[in-house]
C-alpha cells in the first residue's frame, strides 16, 4: 500500500518517536497493538477509510471528550454532553505507522469547521485528534503544522488536538453501519454531501 503527501515528510518522525503504546487495553498490551483515537464528524463515515487499511485490526465507532458517564446516542447527539462522535482504531504498529493513520486522518474530515462536519452541525460532530502518548502527540502536532503549510484552501485548521479520556463504545446497530446499512449509509454520505467538501479540499 503506498501513502504519500504528509506521509514521505512524517515517516521518519513515526519511526523515531513511535514506542508502545501507553493504553491500558489488555488486547492491545498482549497482542503489542497501538490504539489512536479520531473525532472527524458522523462516525460511520469514518471506519470505512480506516478498515481498508493493512495493519488495522479494528475500527470501533463510539464517544469522547466529554463529562458524562456512559452516554447514549440521543443524549450525545442532543448536545450538552460534551462528547464527539470518533473512532477508536486498533492497528499493528509493525504493518503499518501512526503518521499513516494521520494521513487517511486529514484526507476525510474538513478541517476548518470547528463545530460541525458537513451537513451534521454540533460540538458532538467537531474534528479532533486524541493522543494516547506523548509520542502520538508529537506526531500530531508536526502534521498539522504541515498541513496548515501546504493547505491549498484559505480556511484556517480548527481541528482541536487533546489528550484521550474515556472512550464509550456505541450502541450496536452504529458498528460497521456502512456494512450493514449500505444503501442507507451511500444516501446520508452523498446528501450530506461529505465527498463534495472533501473533493473540493483535497483534489
Amino acid at each position: 500500500m503506498k501513502y504519500i503527501g504528509i506521509i514521505g515528510l512524517l515517516t521518519f518522525s513515526a519511526m523515531v518517536l513511535i514506542g508502545p503504546s501507553q493504553a491500558s487495553s489488555p488486547n492491545t498490551d498482549k497482542m503489542n497493538y497501538e490504539k489512536a483515537t479520531f473525532a472527524g464528524g458522523c462516525f460511520w463515515c469514518m471506519e470505512p477509510p480506516y478498515d481498508k487499511l493493512e495493519g488495522v485490526i479494528s475500527t470501533t465507532s463510539g464517544y469522547i471528550g466529554g463529562h458524562t458517564a456512559n452516554p447514549t446516542y440521543e443524549e450525545v447527539s442532543a448536545g450538552g454532553t460534551g462528547h464527539a462522535e470518533a473512532i477508536e482504531v486498533i492497528y499493528d504498529p509493525s504493518k503499518i505507522t501512526y503518521a499513516a493513520l494521520l494521513e487517511v486522518y486529514w484526507k476525510n474530515i474538513d478541517p476548518t469547521t470547528p463545530d460541525r462536519q458537513f451537513c451534521d452541525h454540533g460540538d458532538q460532530y467537531r474534528p479532533e485528534i486524541f493522543y494516547h502518548t506523548v509520542e502520538q502527540r508529537q506526531l500530531i502536532e508536526a502534521s498539522k503544522k504541515l498541513i496548515e503549510e501546504t493547505k491549498t484552501f484559505p480556511e484556517k485548521i480548527a481541528t482541536e488536538i487533546s489528550a484521550a479520556m474515556e472512550f464509550y463504545p456505541a450502541e450496536d446497530y452504529h458498528q460497521d453501519y456502512y456494512q450493514k446499512n449500505p444503501l442507507r449509509y451511500k444516501f446520508y454520505r452523498y446528501s450530506c454531501g461529505r465527498d463534495q467538501r472533501l473533493k473540493e479540499l483535497w483534489g
